[in-house]
C-alpha cells in the first residue's frame, strides 16, 4: 500500500529539525512565523466553509450527531482506558500524546474521498467533517483542559485564551470575509493548498526543535514507539467495527453507515498539529508524534476498507450522490493531510 507523500515531507521536517534544530533566535523567529502561519491556515479552513452547506446539512442532524459522539465521546473513552498501559507499556509522555491523539476532530478532505470511493453519501460526509472541525476548535482544547490537565503543558485560561485568539478568530474572520474573498479562495485552491501543507511543516519543524533542544528524545526507545503503533491500531480496529455496526444498530442505511465508518473512525493531522503547538508548547513534540503515525495508520486501513466497500455486491446498481459544486470545492481545497 502506498505511503501518502505527505508523510514523507512531515518526517523530512522532523529529520531536518533533528540535525538541524532552531536554537535562540532562530528558535524565536519560528515560533514567530509558526504562530502566523497557525492563524492564517485556520482562516483559510473559514473562508472555504460554505455556511448555507453546513446549515443545509442540518437536516440530516442524527448522522452528524452520532459523528460528533464517536469523535469527541467514544474517541476519548478509549484514550482514557488506555491509562492502564502506563508504565508498562508506555510512557507517560507518548500516553498524553495518545489522549490528545483521541480529542482532535475528524477528518474532512480524506472522510469525503473515501465515502466517495465506497458509494457513500458524499455531501453527508463534506458536513460530517466540517462540523467535526467546527466544533473541535472550542472541544478539543477543553476536553485537553479537561482530561490531560496540567501535566499536558499547563492547560490554563490563558492556553485557552489562545486558542481562541490564534485558531477561532482567524476561522470567524475567514467565515465573515468569505463573501468577498470565496472566490479567490476556489480560483487559487492549488496554491493555497500549498500554504496548507507549507505551514503544517513549519509547525511539525519547530516542535521537534524545541524537543531536540530539550533532549526529550531520550524518553522514546523503538520498543515504546512499537507498542504505541499496536495500541494505535486496537484503538483504529475498535472504533472501525463501533461506527459500522453501531450505525446498522442505530438504523442508518448504507449510504450513511459509509459516512458514519470514515469520518467518526478518523482524526484530522491538519486541525491537531496546530492545536498541539499552541496547547503542549515546548512539549508538542512527543504530543503530536502518536497522531502523525496514526494519520498514515488510518489512510492506509481506510484505503483497503474503502476499496472493498466499492465492490460490496449489495451496492450493485447504487452509486454516490452526485457531488455538488460545493462539494466539489470542498474536495478540491482540502488539505492532504486531512
Amino acid at each position: 500500500m502506498p505511503i501518502d507523500p505527505y508523510i514523507l515531507l512531515l518526517l523530512g521536517a522532523v529529520g531536518l529539525a533533528a540535525l538541524l534544530p532552531a536554537r535562540g533566535t532562530a528558535a524565536d523567529v519560528s515560533s514567530g512565523v509558526s504562530t502566523a502561519a497557525i492563524a492564517f491556515l485556520f482562516f483559510l479552513y473559514g473562508a472555504r466553509l460554505s455556511t448555507r452547506e453546513a446549515l443545509d446539512g442540518l437536516r440530516h442532524w442524527r448522522l452528524h450527531v452520532t459523528v460528533l459522539a464517536c469523535t469527541f465521546v467514544a474517541f476519548p473513552l478509549l484514550g482514557l482506558a488506555a491509562r492502564g498501559l502506563v508504565p508498562v507499556i508506555l510512557t507517560h509522555p507518548l500516553y498524553q500524546g495518545l489522549l490528545f491523539l483521541t480529542l482532535v476532530p475528524s477528518t474532512v478532505q480524506s472522510s469525503i474521498a473515501f465515502t466517495s470511493m465506497a458509494r457513500g453519501n458524499v455531501p453527508a460526509a463534506i458536513c460530517a467533517g466540517s462540523f467535526s472541525s467546527l466544533v473541535g476548535i472550542i472541544a478539543t482544547p477543553l476536553l485537553a483542559a479537561a482530561l490531560l490537565g496540567g501535566s499536558g503543558g499547563g492547560f490554563s485560561a490563558d492556553s485557552l485564551l489562545k486558542i481562541v485568539l490564534q485558531l477561532l478568530v482567524p476561522f470567524l474572520a475567514g467565515q465573515l470575509l468569505r463573501r468577498w474573498i470565496g472566490g479567490f479562495v476556489t480560483r487559487h485552491k492549488k496554491g493555497l493548498g500549498l500554504v496548507d501543507r507549507g505551514s503544517i511543516l513549519l509547525v511539525v519543524y519547530t516542535a521537534f526543535s524545541q524537543g531536540m533542544v530539550q533532549g526529550i528524545w531520550h524518553q522514546v526507545s523503538p520498543l515504546r514507539l512499537g507498542a504505541l503503533l499496536v495500541v494505535e491500531a486496537v484503538i483504529l480496529a475498535v472504533m472501525l467495527l463501533l461506527t459500522w455496526y453501531g450505525g446498522k444498530a442505530l438504523g442508518f442505511g448504507r449510504e450513511d453507515r459509509i459516512t458514519l465508518q470514515f469520518a467518526g473512525s478518523k482524526k484530522s493531522l491538519a486541525a491537531g498539529l496546530p492545536m498541539a503547538s499552541v496547547l503542549f508548547g515546548a512539549h508538542a513534540s512527543l504530543a503530536v508524534l502518536p497522531l502523525m503515525l496514526f494519520h498514515q495508520m488510518q489512510l492506509m486501513v481506510c484505503a483497503v476498507i474503502a476499496k472493498r466497500r466499492s465492490h460490496d455486491p449489495r451496492a450493485a446498481g447504487v452509486s454516490a450522490p452526485e457531488p455538488t459544486a460545493a462539494s466539489r470545492t470542498a474536495v478540491g481545497t482540502g488539505t492532504r493531510s486531512g
